[in-house]
This record gives structure tokens, sequence and C-alpha cells, in this order.
């Protein structure tokens, strides 16, 4: 059976796992006096769920071989390129954070409380960009490379990268006790994003983008630390973006951006984005080899 076909069997077992126990999870909880909104609870599950699933499914689905894969390559050269990937996207942040003070957005009020915001929200970013690229990289990507080869499995899980940051309940309801039905209402909210075309649409491209950067990334080196470096930048910066840039609502939307991560859903971030992809071998200091002897590895 193809590795995308193992995968789509084992995400549905981990939802369906996290239907059945989320509930359970919110009761138990409840009775312990701890209060979430069960969205976030089942978010929680589904995650946990998952990668139980992976981890019973993990010779299927190669799983250690891919991530072994993914983070090899000596520590030296790892570090470097993590730093370069990281230099950059600061780099990109800090020209849409220009372009929204010219074009009439006001800077923070209190720049020493915003900058007491950055060691912690900088590792954050970088525990969220190991994650994710051990995830959607190594994993996915390189798990999808054997099933369609390089640039078909890099828009395919590109597209899955976008769409699993939207696939959430907005909804924010909590369950006293247990509430059996509570993972399937939730489930059944989780596309509610979509239905609003002015908070998916830019959200859904400016993701799309950033997925094709980061996963050009792991293809041109064949390792995920300049994606991690990337993905560490851009995500300190749109954690910072709603704290530094104020007075969103007076600046033209191709820099104040739109939907659920601002930072990312104007044209101004795609551009930005097709520039450092256009960069990248330069960027992440790839070998003309290195596509080569990635390929030479793949099972």
């Amino acid at each position: 059976m193809p590795f995308t076909a193992r995968f789509a069997l084992v995400l549905a077992a981990g939802v369906a796992g996290a239907i059945v126990l989320a509930p359970l999870v919110a009761a138990g909880l409840s009775a312990a006096g701890w209060r979430f909104p069960f969205p976030r609870i089942f978010d929680r599950t589904v995650m946990a769920t998952l990668l139980l699933a992976m981890l019973w499914a993990a010779r299927d689905l190669n799983l250690g071989s891919l991530l072994s894969r993914g983070f090899r390559h000596p520590a030296t050269a790892s570090i470097v390129r993590a730093i370069r990937g990281l230099a950059v996207a600061i780099c990109a942040i800090l020209i849409l954070f220009v372009l929204a003070l010219a074009a009439g957005g006001s800077g923070v009020g209190d720049r020493a409380a915003a900058a007491a915001l950055i060691p912690k929200y900088f590792l954050a970013a970088i525990a969220i960009a190991i994650i994710e690229e051990g995830f959607f990289r190594a994993f996915l990507l390189g798990g999808m490379k054997g099933d369609f080869g390089n640039r078909v499995a890099l828009i395919a899980s590109a597209a899955i990268y976008a769409v699993a940051h939207l696939v959430r309940s907005p909804a924010r309801f909590y369950v006293t006790g247990y509430a059996p039905t509570a993972g399937l209402i939730t489930l059944a909210h989780s596309v509610d994003q979509f239905t609003n075309p002015a908070i998916a649409i830019p959200t859904l491209i400016g993701l799309f983008i950033l997925g094709i950067v980061l996963g050009e990334a792991y293809i041109l080196t064949g390792s995920v630390y300049s994606s991690i470096g990337l993905h560490s930048g851009f995500v300190l910066g749109a954690k910072l973006w709603p704290k530094i840039i104020l007075g969103r609502a007076i600046l033209p939307w191709w820099v104040a951006g739109g939907g659920a991560i601002p930072l990312i859903g104007g044209a101004a971030a795609w551009v930005i984005a097709i520039v450092i992809l256009a960069m990248l071998r330069p960027i992440t200091g790839a070998r003309h080899h290195a596509v080569a002897a990635f390929e030479h590895h793949q099972p």
C-alpha cells in the first residue's frame, strides 16, 4: 500500500480515537475542577491520538527512517543552515513591519513590553518549527515523495500544511460531565473557517506559498534545518505582528493581511515569500548534487 494511503488510514484512526476519547478527557478535567473550552481539549486529543496511531503504524509508515533522514547531517552544517534560514525570515519580517509603518500603521506603544515577549515567543517558535518541520517535511513530504516524486509531493504536502492550520473549530464552548457527541460536534465545526472566503482565502494562499518555500528548502538540502530556521522566524513574526503593528484597520489589505494569520495574509508577504523561494539555493547553501544524493537515499 502506498505511503499516502497508509497515512490517510492512520489519520482517520487518530481522529476517530479523539472523537471517542475527548469527551472522556473533558469529563475528567471537569471533575477535577479544570475548565477548558472543549474545542481546545479536542485539538490536543487529536494530536495525542494521531501520534499514538503513527507510533503504532511506525514500521508501515517508515516513520523512524524518514525522521532520521530529515534530521541527519553534521551538526555544524545544520546549525549554520538553521541560523541562515532564521536570519532570512527575520529580514523578511522586518520588511513587512517597515511596509506596514510606511503605509500608515502605528508602532507599539510599550516597546519594553514588546521586547520582553521576544524570548518567550522565540522559544515557542523554535518548538513549533521543530515539531511541524519534523511532521510536514521530514515525515509527510519525505514519505509522499516515494509515491509521487518531488514536485507533486511538494505541492500536495504544502496544500495539506495550509489546510491543516485552518481545520479547527472557531467555536468556544464548554462541557460539564460526559458529553459523548461533543467530539462529533466539534469536528463538524472544524471546517467553519472555510465557509468565510475573507478568512480562508488569504490565509490559505499565504500558508500554501510558505509550505512550498519550506518544502523546497527541505528538498534542496535533504534535511529540515534550513526549514526550521525559516519557520522559526515566520512564527516569531506572526506572534509579534499584532503586538507591534497597531491600527491595522486603516492599512491597505496588501500589507495588513487578512484571515487567521494576518502576517501572511497580504500580497506583500506573498511576494516576499516568492522572492525567498527563487533565492533558496544560495540561502540554504545547497550544492547541485544535494538533490541527487537525497533521491539516492529514498526507499
